[in-house]
C-alpha cells in the first residue's frame, strides 16, 4: 500500500518541546520551567461573565468572524492601548488563539515557494506553519550579542525575488527580547522598499517590563502592509479559553476569514461573550499579574547569573534564555540531565531554531517559591557539573 502522508507534512519536524514534557510527565516532584503558560487563574470578571454566558444558554455558533460585541471591544481595546483604530466589521477577525491566526494568515497569503523571513530563536510553530502553507522559511539567526533583536540590514540581506513577508514575534518566545521602536522602524523601511507584508505576533504585548511595547501597525505608513496577531492567552491567563484575533487590511482579513469559515466555523462562544462584556474591566488584574512576573523575572535572572548560567535581561514575555556553556554540556544534554538528576524541566534552545544552541528556555510563569526551589536544585546540579 502506498504511503498516504504528504511530503509537505513529512518535511515538518516534530516539536522539540514535547520530548521533555513527555518525560517530565512520567516523573514525580518535577518543577517545570518549561511550559509557556500562566499559572494564574483567569481574572474574576471574565470568569464570572463566562459562567453567566453558559447560564444564559449562549452555547451555539457565533458569526464566523466573531461576535459583533467582541470585535467592537477589541477595537476599543487597541484604540485605548495604542491609539490605532480598526473597523470591527471589516478589519478584525476573532480566532481560536493566535495559533489559528498564524495558520490562517500563512494560508491566505502564500503561494507555493513564496518566502517568509523569520528571525530566530522564535516560537516553534513559525517555520512549520510556513512550510505547511507551501511557503519557504528564510531564517535569520539573531544572537545574545544584540539581545536577540533583528536589524533592518539583516532583514534586507535575506530578501530575494521570492520574498513575500516578514514574520516577527516580539516580545519574543523564547528569549524574552523586545524590539526597540528604532529597530522596528528599520524593518518597516525594508518592508516598504521591497513591498513585503509584515506579520507581527504580539501575543505578549501586555507583558513588558520597564519599557513600552510598539504595536507594529502604528509605525508611519505600515498599517496597509501589516497583519497583527494577538489575543488574551498570556496577558489574561486564558490559554484554555482559546481566544485570539487578527487585525489588518480589509482584503487580508477577508481572505483569512474565508479559510476560517471552512476550517473552524467560529471561536469558542463562551470565551467570546465573556471577553466582550469584561475586557475593559480586567486591566487591574492584568497589571497585578504583570507585576508578579516582573518580580519573578528579577529572581530567576539574578539566580541564573549567580550560578554562572549567563543570562541577558529579558524585557518581555515570561522567559529567561540562559547560556549553559559553563556546564560543559550541549543544551539537549543539559536539559535531559537536569531533569533526571534534579527534577527541573527546561527546554533546549534548539527547539526554537539552530541558533538556540548552547541555551535553554526557562519560564518564570510559575510560583515564586517554586522558582526559588528550582534555583536551589540547579545550584546542586552546577556544583557537580559547572
Amino acid at each position: 500500500m502506498r504511503a498516504f502522508v504528504s511530503d509537505r507534512v513529512n518535511a515538518v519536524p516534530p516539536s522539540g518541546i514535547r520530548k521533555f514534557f513527555d518525560i517530565a510527565a512520567t516523573m514525580d516532584g518535577v518543577i517545570s520551567l518549561g511550559i509557556g503558560e500562566p499559572d494564574f487563574v483567569t481574572p474574576d470578571p471574565i470568569l464570572r461573565a463566562g459562567l453567566k454566558t453558559l447560564e444564559q444558554g449562549h452555547t451555539h455558533y457565533t458569526s464566523n468572524g466573531g461576535t459583533a460585541g467582541l470585535r467592537r471591544a477589541i477595537s476599543r481595546y487597541l484604540l485605548r492601548l495604542y491609539g490605532i483604530e480598526y473597523n470591527p466589521d471589516t478589519e478584525i477577525l476573532v480566532t481560536v488563539g493566535v495559533s489559528e491566526a498564524l495558520y490562517l494568515v500563512m494560508n491566505a497569503v502564500l503561494n507555493p515557494g513564496d518566502e517568509v523571513i523569520i528571525p530566530q530563536p522564535s516560537f516553534v510553530a513559525y517555520a512549520p506553519e510556513v512550510m505547511l502553507a507551501g511557503g519557504t522559511p528564510v531564517i535569520i539567526e539573531t544572537s545574545v550579542r544584540h539581545e536577540f533583536q533583528v536589524t533592518g540590514a539583516e532583514v534586507e540581506a535575506a530578501v530575494t525575488s521570492r520574498a513575500k513577508a516578514v514574520l516577527l514575534g516580539y516580545p519574543n518566545n523564547p528569549t524574552g527580547a523586545v524590539m526597540t521602536r528604532e529597530r522596528l522602524t528599520e524593518i518597516a523601511a525594508v518592508a516598504d522598499k521591497h513591498d513585503l507584508l509584515v506579520i507581527s505576533d504580539e501575543i505578549y504585548d501586555r507583558l513588558v517590563y520597564g519599557i513600552t511595547h510598539t504595536h507594529f501597525a502604528t509605525l508611519p505608513g505600515l498599517r496597509p502592509r501589516t497583519v497583527v496577531l494577538s489575543g488574551f492567552s498570556k496577558s489574561h491567563a486564558m490559554t484554555g479559553w482559546r481566544l485570539g484575533y487578527a487585525v489588518g487590511p480589509v482584503e487580508l482579513i477577508a481572505a483569512m476569514n474565508k479559510i476560517h469559515q471552512y476550517t473552524i466555523m467560529s471561536a469558542p462562544t463562551m470565551a467570546q461573550f465573556a471577553v466582550a462584556d469584561t475586557l475593559d474591566q480586567a486591566d487591574d488584574e492584568v497589571e497585578k499579574m504583570r507585576a508578579e512576573y516582573d518580580r519573578r523575572r528579577h529572581l530567576i535572572v539574578s539566580g541564573l547569573n549567580e550560578l554562572s548560567l549567563s543570562c541577558f535581561e529579558p524585557r518581555g514575555a515570561f522567559y529567561a534564555f540562559p547560556s549553559v556553556a559553563t556546564a560543559g554540556m550541549d543544551e539537549e544534554t543539559f536539559a535531559d540531565t537536569l531533569l533526571r538528576e534534579e527534577r527541573v524541566a527546561v527546554v533546549p534552545g534548539t527547539a526554537f531554531g539552530a541558533c538556540g544552541a548552547g541555551f535553554v528556555r526557562a519560564s518564570y510563569a510559575t510560583a515564586y517559591e517554586k522558582i526559588e526551589e528550582a534555583l536551589e536544585r540547579m545550584h546542586r546540579f552546577m556544583q557537580r557539573h559547572g
